[in-house]
């Protein structure tokens, strides 16, 4: 595992994915904000269309897994879920490409979101009433998974909380713990859903390239074209070998279709 030192307490490189990810909430949140001044149930009423509900999910809704860490109710919240994004993204942006941080945050997204689905499908054989009217918004399953994800590669990194140090591996731990305790509670849902996007995370990190999911997808169209035209040099050297034997003719070829010559042989012979 990789060790780093204590981390100073300053902002990261506003940059890249972190970037993006900053300004597309932030703007998410104040389309929302002028919506609500409009008319709040307007606003209410965008956020139950477009916040995760996981009975409307099963009936339909299927961009909500995709919408709902867009949609911010409150300011002080929203302020302390940006900052922690900021934080947490801008730190693992330093270490890997904008495309697998981007590709981290949208797989603890939706993991949350299948978390959440989840346990509203087990809620009745399990005895819980949880009721249709569950509505998930927000990015914190998101940062969530970053966190965990930062305390499986960095767990030695120290970041300050409240002005304390506290390495990265026993803050992800904390944080898993606070959930759990809330599995008992009536937040249990919430806590499932965030325990579903530190998993998702966490499974990132393990599976996930470390260049990023477009990296590895081109690699894999690079390999598939590159053994395509291998296979095609290969059946055309048997073909044109059985044309030259027509001929009266012997050439040879190897298993990659490059033609083998006689002084080839000689000095291979003689290696």
């Amino acid at each position: 595992m990789s060790r780093y030192g204590a981390t100073p307490f300053a902002f990261p490189d506003f940059r890249g994915a972190t970037r993006r990810l900053i300004l597309v909430n932030l703007v998410a949140f104040f389309v929302l904000a002028l919506l609500r001044m409009v008319s709040s149930d307007w606003a209410m009423g965008a956020g139950e269309i477009l916040g995760f509900i996981p009975g409307a999910f099963l009936h339909g809704s299927i961009w909500q897994p995709f919408t709902y860490s867009l949609i911010h109710f409150d300011l002080v919240g929203t302020l302390f879920e940006l900052l922690s994004l900021w934080f947490l993204a801008g730190f693992l942006e330093s270490m890997h490409t904008e495309s697998w941080v981007t590709g981290l945050y949208a797989i603890s997204v939706l993991g949350t979101s299948a978390a959440a689905t989840l346990i509203f499908l087990c809620s009745g054989p399990l005895g819980m009433r949880l009721g249709g009217g569950i509505l998930l918004t927000g990015c914190s399953g998101g940062i969530f998974g970053m966190l965990v994800a930062i305390g499986a590669l960095y767990g030695d990194t120290q970041f300050l909380v409240f002005f304390i140090g506290i390495k990265a591996r026993y803050l992800a731990v904390i944080y898993a713990l606070i959930s759990i305790a809330m599995l008992f509670g009536q937040e249990r849902v919430y806590a499932f859903a965030q325990l579903g996007g530190a998993l998702a995370g966490l499974l990132w990190v393990k599976l996930a390239p470390r260049r990023g999911v477009s990296f590895r997808l081109s690699e894999g169209w690079y390999g598939v074209r590159n053994r395509y035209y291998r296979w095609k040099r290969r059946r055309a050297a048997r073909k044109f070998e059985v044309y030259m034997r027509q001929q009266g003719r012997t050439v040879r070829f190897d298993g990659n279709g490059r033609p083998i010559h006689e002084d080839d042989d000689e000095k291979s012979r003689w290696n």
